[in-house]
Formats: C-alpha cells, structure tokens, sequence
C-alpha cells in the first residue's frame, strides 16, 4: 500500500466518527437535534415538543417549545411528567418526574431509507401514572421491522386534568379549557405532522397505540375534532368501551373539584389571588399523594381530582360522537387481556368487544384480539391487564430478562409483526401469520394470543357470556 493510499484511508477511519455524529443531527423546526446509534437503531430522546408547562403555563394549553440554534443533546429521556410512582407499576419510570416534561422520542433503522410509516405510542396509568421512560417502551425492536416509533410524555394528575372558574373566565387558550393531558397528546401529535419527515418517517402514515388510559385516549383522540388529520389508524388496547365516564363530568363539574382541592390547600377559590397562588405551589403539593392506589377521594363529598372530562372541544362526548359518526373513520385494532380489570364481562374485555362491534357495523376496518399468553416467568394463569405491551412490542426479552423463554420469544415475534404490518399497511396480516379477518359482530372472529404460544383465530368463545351477562344487566322495559 502506497504512502498516500494508507494516508487517505487513515483520514477516513479518523473522520468516520464524526461524520456518523453528523448523520445523527437532524432539524426539527424548534432547532437541531442529535441522537445516537446502537446495533443498526438510531435514536432521539427527550426533544422538547411543547414549552415547558411551569410557572404561569401550569394549567394552559400547551404553548411552543423554545427555539435553539446549537444541535442539542437527544441521547438520553428527558424527565417524565409529575406524580407519585406507583411501587407495583408493571412498568417503572425510568426518570425522576418533573413539571418539565413535555418531550418526544424517536427511533428509526439507522439505514432507512425513504419514507417510514410511523406509529406513536401513548402510555397508560390511569391518568395519573405513567411516563415514556420504562424500558418495555422503547422502540428500538419495533424498527428493526421497518417502523419509525415514537413515544412522548402528557401531564398527569392534577396537571393534566384541572378546571376553576378564574381558569374559565380567562380562557387563554380559545376555549380549550381543563383537559391539559389529552392537549399534550394533540400537541405531540401535531409535532409528529410538522417534524417526523425530518427524521424520516410518513407523516400521511401515523397511528396512534395506546394501552389503558392511553387506549381510553386513543378513542378520545379518534372522536376530538382537534385531532382529525393527525394521524390515519389507531390501536386500542384494554381502553374500555369507547363511551365516556358514567358519571358524565363536564366543565362545571370539574370546576367543583378545583375548587375543593384549591379549599384543601388553603386556598378560597373565589379569592382574587386563588390562581396565581395554586400555581405557586409545589408540584409535589399538587400531586398530594394522588397516584393508582390513592385514586379514591379521602373526602368523598369533596372530590380534589376529576381525571378527563367531557369539555366539547377537547375532549367531547365519544359514545355520541361514535353513534352520529362524528369521528375519524381509521382502521382500528381493539381488545384487551384474558385476565383485564373487570374480568371477562367487565370494562376491558366485553367493553372493547362492544367498541369493536359498534364500529364494525358502521364499516370501519376492525380487528378485534384478546391476550391470553402468560409469560414463562410468571408462571400462574391469566394474562393480567398490560401484559402485552411488551410483546406487541417484541420486548419481552427486556420485561423478563434471563427468565425468558423462547416461546416468549417466539409470541413477541409474531404479535410484534402483526402490529408493524398494521402500521404499515392498515391490516395486520401478512406473510407466515394466521390470518386474522375483520371483525364482523355476527361472525365474532377474534385473534387470540392463546395461553399455549399460539395465535388461535376463531369465533370467540366467550362472546355468549358475555351477551348473556348483558343482557341481564338491561333492565326490562
């Protein structure tokens, strides 16, 4: 090898670092980013998608993220949103909950190349719990199959539920009033049409996947007027029934709820100060406490927390808005656990079986599923309710570590494809799976995720149970 030959290639081994770093930057509209590289994934955390909802913008709709002209550091999660962990969270954080949380991240095949389909992952906790930190989370196995992921925090609480008169009366934000969380998730959502081209993804190619209350806010966003457009299918796991709350909170309700929280502080809500000295104070006095096992109000009388509320402009009436087909008619999947809260006639599993058919009937494109595989590490039956986030995921291996086996793996692999061929093409099939037609409500064909590692695809077999327990429950008239 000649002298110049070996100089050359030495500049390039020197140079290829940096020109990999410099791959890594992108620009969104707020500023630069740049990510890393890890076995063939490239990744963005914790870019700022929204201002920061401190100080005066606790409690306003999400305002826009600074600008910066420096690449900015996207390695590492940012904080997730303020509460209370949940010790017994099937999914810990990851980070140290702040105010300051309203970031988004991005994985993607380093070597993409093209347009991506997208799919953008909204967490559960029953609204008060949560975060995109956890490790069953990431998106790095869902590229590997071709998918740009994304993931990003909403506030929770108090912070993402809260309403007062004094707020009302201001209407800062043109009438978005009170339901701060599920604003978040638009506001990502718009992040998502403005700046996922950058990073190589389709925004005319983006569905929303949520699981829980990230489910339930899937049926939210699917019946928001302020979220039509935004994305093109959706993915409702264990979300319940798509009606809202029984107790039908509105507006005035929720102001009632403010007031007793402003009452339990110390504060007169009626005072003229009540607003600015609620947002003085501590975050951690804001959550008080409040988390998935402290739900219950100490004062029933006296409720201090709402959680979502119908507002008519965010968040609207979704069972009316399903039934006058006042929603975004997008290829959905829908279904719950085995084992989900409220058993086999309860909320999850017969309530998403309703939601499934109720759509079907309209001609939606639905596919309706129940997870019923248990984990080799678990080792007692019945698929309990978030189970299968990580397989849906393929990221069993990172739930169950050493423990896990390979029919886990092998469940994780074919649940995982299923739901990029959906992304991809609005339809879960593909090549080597069993296929899984659409819902029809007088077939009731399901695809079961079976106990046994299998995907069993047949009529369900607990849909008269379920019809009977209905039916029993209609009061005659």
């Amino acid at each position: 090898m000649t002298k110049p030959i070996a100089a050359a290639l030495a500049a390039l081994l020197i140079a290829a670092p940096a020109l990999a770093q410099q791959g890594m930057t992108v620009s969104t509209d707020a500023g630069p980013v740049r990510g890393a590289v890890s076995d063939g994934i490239a990744s963005w955390k914790g870019i700022p998608f929204a201002a920061s909802p401190v100080g005066a913008l606790r409690w306003r709709a999400p305002q826009p993220a600074a600008h910066w002209t420096t690449a900015r550091d996207a390695t590492r999660y940012a904080a997730d949103c303020m509460q209370l962990p949940f010790p017994s969270d099937a999914a810990p954080l990851g980070t140290t909950p702040s105010e300051d949380c309203l970031y988004v991240n991005v994985w993607k095949p380093a070597a993409a190349k093209g347009k991506l389909p997208v799919l953008v992952w909204i967490y559960g906790g029953g609204f008060v719990n949560g975060g995109a930190s956890p490790p069953t989370y990431a998106g790095a196995n869902m590229a590997r199959r071709g998918v740009l992921f994304v993931s990003f925090n909403y506030r929770l609480g108090r912070f993402g539920s809260f309403a007062l008169p004094q707020l009302s009366q201001a209407n800062a934000d043109a009438g978005r009033l009170g339901n701060y969380g599920t604003m978040d998730q638009i506001a990502a959502l718009q992040w998502v049409k403005r700046n996922i081209a950058a990073f190589g993804g389709d925004p005319s190619k983006v569905t929303i996947v949520g699981e829980s209350a990230g489910g339930m806010s899937v049926h939210q966003l699917v019946t928001s007027p302020l979220a039509r457009g935004l994305f093109h299918q959706a993915f409702a796991m264990s979300g319940g029934d798509g009606h809202p709350d029984p107790s039908g909170k509105a507006l005035a309700d929720a102001e009632r709820v403010g007031a007793n929280f402003a009452r339990a502080k110390g504060i007169d809500p009626d005072a003229p100060d009540a607003l600015e000295r609620l947002r003085a104070l501590p975050g951690e006095q804001v959550v008080d406490g409040l988390n998935l096992a402290s739900m219950a109000p100490r004062d029933p009388a006296a409720p201090t927390y709402s959680g979502p509320f119908i507002d008519g402009k965010v968040v609207v009436d979704m069972g009316a808005a399903y039934d006058q087909d006042r929603f975004a008619r997008v290829p959905m999947l829908i279904g719950a656990t085995s084992a989900d809260i409220g058993g086999r006639t309860g909320y999850m599993v017969a309530g998403g079986r309703d939601a499934a058919a109720r759509l079907a009937d309209k001609g939606v494109p639905v596919w309706s599923y129940r997870f019923s595989y248990v984990a080799s590490a678990i080792g007692k039956p019945g698929a309990q309710h978030a189970t299968d986030i990580p397989f849906f995921f393929d990221n069993a291996a990172i739930k169950y570590g050493a423990q896990t086996s390979p029919r886990d793996v092998a469940m994780g692999h074919a649940m995982a494809q299923y739901l990029a061929n959906f992304v991809k093409t609005g339809d879960p099939n593909g090549a080597g799976l069993p296929r899984w037609p659409r819902y029809d409500r007088a077939a009731d064909t399901i695809a079961d995720f079976a106990a046994d590692g299998k995907t069993v695809v047949a009529r369900d077999p607990w849909g008269a149970e379920i019809d009977q327990a209905r039916t029993a429950a209609t009061p005659a008239r």
